[in-house]
């Protein structure tokens, strides 16, 4: 028996949008003395790891950052070998592997600088660090109060051939809201754990810019700039203009049924949309189970046959409805449910702005079982 595929829906990334995104990200942070590292974690935050750590690469970055060491060691066997920072650690995770795959590793506490100084040095390498400084975060990064304790032992472990310094780092936490104070607040400190680090005997590289602060605060690039979400065409600042930023996710699926349906006859589970006159309805294969959120029943819109159209009724686990009036649609017709924006298509930061959260969420969470991801473009991998 010919085995059967489960997918219903696709999402296609686009290779070139994703290259278009890092070089304008990478020639600002060029016009300051930066170079770039790419955030590739979380697959790629949904658009695949390896895809886009290949076209980040050729367009202008020369690091890459993932948060799980699992994340590094994949991109590993996939054959990047650019320069790549994990920061994100765990009780039990494997140091060793990492240091053996010339893996980047950020620390945060004195336990991590000693567990990953003891793996290099029984292998007889040395580690390459990034100490990071909680400058107002309050997630991961050091307490100020044990940084000096911090960068002393580092020192010791540097001079003693175990580990090299490569960075001072810490993350922005307000830094997409233009002047908020808590910026400049967070600069301050890093520049004071910078000179403790210094002062210890280091002559470490600093990064602070996240992708807002890459757009909006040339002063915060210093020598290193750490980008994510702008990379993947999703805009940080949009409230700061157009950043020339093209969105390389779009989800799509086709059309499996249409109907015409009388006034007054409802759709989907409890009857919440009702046809006030006679209409066609496209069915369209996806539903929770495949991304789309069933809170935006009745709040979303998909592009097909050449403009957008309602959703009507609830969202379902595999199914979702559209309503086309008149218009001819058929079977193996293109939905495009949400994408780079085109002729005024769906984006995906209108469903984060639906549903009171951030683009990030989207994306990060479309590729699903029954989902397949195609990589297209010119420089497609």
């Amino acid at each position: 028996m010919t085995e059967q595929p489960v997918h219903r829906a696709d999402l296609r990334i686009d290779v070139d949008a994703l290259r278009n995104n890092v070089a304008l990200l990478a020639e600002r942070a060029r016009r300051s003395g930066a170079r770039t590292m790419v955030v590739v974690k979380s697959d790629g935050y949904g658009h695949g790891a390896a895809t886009v750590a290949r076209a980040a690469l050729s367009a202008g970055a020369s690091e890459l950052g993932v948060a799980a060491i699992g994340e590094a060691l994949r991109l590993r066997a996939d054959g990047i070998t650019a320069p790549l920072l994990c920061w994100l650690h765990a009780p039990g995770d494997d140091f060793d592997a990492a240091v053996a795959a010339d893996v980047q590793l950020g620390v945060s506490s004195e336990a991590e600088l000693h567990a990953i100084a003891a793996a290099a040095q029984a292998r007889s390498t040395t580690a390459r660090v990034h100490l990071k400084i909680d400058t107002g975060l309050s997630r991961n990064g050091c307490p100020p109060e044990l940084w000096p304790s911090l960068v002393q032992r580092a020192a010791k472990a540097q001079a003693a051939g175990a580990v090299e310094v490569v960075a001072v780092w810490s993350h922005l936490a307000c830094a997409d809201e233009l002047g908020h104070p808590s910026i400049d607040a967070q600069a301050a400190r890093f520049d004071a754990a910078y000179r403790q680090a210094r002062a210890a005997g280091l002559d470490p590289i600093r990064h602070l810019a996240n992708s807002a602060a890459v757009l909006t605060r040339p002063d915060l690039h210093f020598e290193l700039v750490r980008p994510g979400i702008a990379a993947y065409g999703l805009d940080p600042v949009p409230q700061d203009g157009d950043h020339g930023l093209v969105p390389a996710m779009t989800f799509r699926s086709t059309v499996v049924l249409t109907k015409r349906v009388a006034a007054g006859e409802s759709v989907s589970y409890g009857h919440r949309w009702t046809a006030d006159r006679p209409c066609t309805l496209a069915l369209v294969p996806v539903g929770y189970a495949d991304g789309v959120p069933r809170s935006l029943s009745g709040r979303m819109e998909v592009w097909l046959a050449g403009r957008r159209r309602p959703v009507v009724g609830r969202v379902c686990m595999d199914q979702l409805v559209v309503r086309c009036d008149d218009d001819p649609v058929a079977a193996g017709d293109e939905v495009v449910l949400f994408g780079a924006g085109e002729q005024g298509a769906p984006t995906a930061a209108e469903w984060a702005e639906a549903l009171g959260t951030i683009h990030y969420e989207i994306v990060t969470g479309m590729y699903r079982p029954r989902v397949t991801r195609t990589a297209v473009g010119t420089e497609a991998t």
